[in-house]
């Protein structure tokens, strides 16, 4: 029976052990940002990492324990290929989820979760379009060597010795099985996490200022599971205040249209009530939305970054309205997208454009432009059906979703389909054509300037840089041209990013500047140019341009006019697994996983925590009634 019991606690303590020297590795691969950490903050790594090592290693031994249970009644062979079956899958299973973390953690800077089997399994040809194929099969090659060596490791300290199979059963089987039991029962505790009432979690192992120290610290397995099993009980989700008290720190954070007082401007004579800010020469003029693949603040030097980069951006904001804080929601496309087209938030643990059945109940900006009269098409060069893009777009109004399929063959040269300029070519083309005079909203996204940054373009060196100034060409060359189009006269040009991406490089994800993006209107439906000083974000677009349109935007919630005195003025993101909310008082970063404050500055410091915290809240329980 002793056989056993060590035979389970190598088991136990060998998986342990390889999980631990998984983080040196992972360290080693990710040098640049490690090599200023002291040897201490390497062997610190290892050793506040075990919680949730010892945690997975406690999943995986539910099954080795069952299988010597089963030996101990029983001396039939298939038990020990059933155990030598389990191990190879285990192997593979865990030389995927390292290699894959290993891969995308250079371009999400957080450790692996839910979001790339998302991702996949939605397209799993855009998934694979920023990496080559060199790259791709490395990985599967480097998958297949590490599951070997795993196997080959259990295969020689569990698996090669016959042992069990040549000892004796016990005497007394019922007994030495209710012992077995009660050690494997002992499993709950590392599991767990131990008997307090906190369970185990990835903020259990973070140890350090420093984030990406506290990310090498981290199980990959485990992140992985704890992020699939948030992934539905949103109404459970971000519990931080009473009911009541959410309720009443939330009302105070809505649009006043929302909110259910007026948001029109003061009546004539009342000289104290602050003022509504018109931009528009028109309410019914055409809309443009120019979505921006990845671009930043810092590439901008009307905004304090780069100089030689976005200078087609840089023009167009001084000639037109420029707003100087804005943020983006999240880090990735589709979280970008619903916070822009249908002023809705984006989510830690999820995206809600998975969920097909609650984006259908989504308000959205096309479905009440159509309402007023507008025709409505999408242009995007990639494929449309990534991440239930298509699913979403269609259900919120569009009529129309020009994709990668509709170009020739020829013209899809870029990973992720077809290169920007071939599809603001597209769309210009279709507005030459245009003769009805009925209004129309168009957006096109573009997707050139994202990983592998190969673009048919070569002014700068720096190919990240150089892809961005691609992608900026292709906006100053459209401009350009619609200028000379008379429905330029009448159009309302929109430009703002989805997320911030590649640029600035290695940028920490709890730091404001890795959420500032840009916001400029153009066109000739203008009043003319300025520069905005007011906090907003991504979610705001649909309210503030609904109401210079004079249409109701009170379905929005969580959007806000910031063109509104009356309104607000706030900007909210979400990032796995970390909220910030920043206005002109305060800018907070809040890490759900250790329960702490990341970042807390301004005039008046903690300003924002609690009505941060309540509007997560209320944002998860908005997400599970839909």
């Amino acid at each position: 029976m002793k056989t056993r019991f060590k035979l389970y606690l190598l088991t136990f303590f060998l998986l342990v052990l390889l999980f631990a020297l998984q983080k040196p590795l992972f360290m080693l691969r990710y040098l640049g940002i490690y090599k200023e950490c002291p040897l201490l903050d390497w062997l610190k790594v290892m050793w506040y990492g075990l919680p949730l090592d010892f945690s997975v290693a406690g999943y995986l031994c539910i099954i080795p324990g069952l299988l010597l249970i089963i030996s101990i009644w029983t001396r039939r062979r298939w038990v020990r290929r059933t155990a030598k079956i389990y191990f190879l899958i285990v192997s593979f299973l865990m030389a995927m989820v390292f290699v894959i973390d290993l891969v995308l953690y250079k371009y999400w800077g957080f450790r692996l979760d839910a979001t790339p089997l998302f991702y996949f399994f939605s397209s799993p040809k855009d998934a694979f379009a920023s990496v080559s194929v060199w790259t791709v099969l490395g990985g599967l090659l480097l998958i297949l060597l590490l599951t070997l060596v795993l196997y080959f490791i259990f295969w020689v300290c569990l698996l090669r010795t016959n042992k069990l199979e040549r000892k004796l059963l016990p005497l007394n089987p019922l007994l030495f099985t209710l012992l077995f039991i009660l050690v494997m029962g002992l499993l709950i505790l590392p599991i767990r996490g131990g008997v307090t009432v906190s369970t185990m979690n990835v903020g259990k192992v973070y140890f350090s200022e420093n984030i990406r120290l506290n990310h090498a610290a981290t199980n990959p397995i485990f992140s992985l599971l704890e992020s699939l099993s948030k992934q539905k009980d949103f109404g459970q989700q971000y519990r931080f205040e009473k009911e009541e008290n959410a309720d009443k720190l939330f009302a105070q954070l809505l649009d006043p249209q929302v909110a259910g007082s007026s948001n029109k401007a003061a009546v004539p004579g009342d000289t104290l009530a602050p003022k509504h800010i018109d931009v528009l020469n028109n309410q019914r003029p055409n809309v443009l939305f120019i979505i921006l693949e990845s671009f930043s603040s810092k590439l901008m030097a009307s905004l304090g970054g780069e100089k030689d980069v976005a200078v087609n951006l840089d023009a167009l904001s001084k000639e037109g309205l420029l707003f100087r804080n804005f943020y983006a929601t999240s880090f990735r496309t589709d979280r970008g997208l619903v916070s822009i087209l249908s002023g809705y938030p984006a989510q830690p643990t999820t995206s809600i454009m998975k969920y097909p059945k609650k984006t259908q109940s989504l308000p959205s900006i096309v479905g009440h432009l159509r309402k007023a009269g507008y025709s409505a098409g999408y242009y995007y060069g990639g494929d449309a059906d990534f991440t239930n893009m298509r699913s979403y777009l269609m259900s919120s109004g569009f009529q129309g979703i020009v994709c990668d399929k509709d170009f020739a063959v020829t013209d899809r040269l870029s990973k992720w389909g077809v290169h920007d300029h071939l599809v603001f070519n597209r769309l210009l083309g279709e507005l030459k054509r245009e003769r009805t005079r009925k209004p129309w909203f168009r957006v096109l996204q573009t997707s050139s300037s994202h990983e592998p940054y190969e673009v048919p373009y070569h002014r700068l060196a720096n190919e990240r840089l150089n892809a961005f100034a691609y992608t900026d060409s292709c906006v100053g060359s459209f401009i350009q041209e619609f200028k000379q189009l008379p429905q330029w006269k009448n159009t309302l040009v929109v430009l703002v990013p989805d997320h911030l991406g590649c640029y600035p490089e290695n940028i920490d994800n709890l730091t404001l500047e890795r959420y500032q993006i840009p916001l400029i209107m153009i066109g000739g439906a203008l009043k003319g140019p300025g520069s905005i000083d007011i906090y907003g974000s991504q979610t705001d677009i649909a309210a503030t341009l609904l109401a210079q349109m004079g249409i109701a935007h009170s379905e929005f919630m969580f959007s806000k006019d910031m063109l509104n005195p009356r309104s607000p003025h706030f900007a909210f993101f979400t990032v796995p697994d970390a909220f910030g909310m920043v206005d002109a008082d305060n800018q907070v970063i809040f890490n759900n996983e250790t329960k702490n404050v990341v970042l807390d500055k301004g005039k008046k410091k903690g300003k924002n925590l609690a009505p941060g915290k309540a509007y997560l809240q209320k944002l998860y329980d908005d997400i599970d009634k839909r």
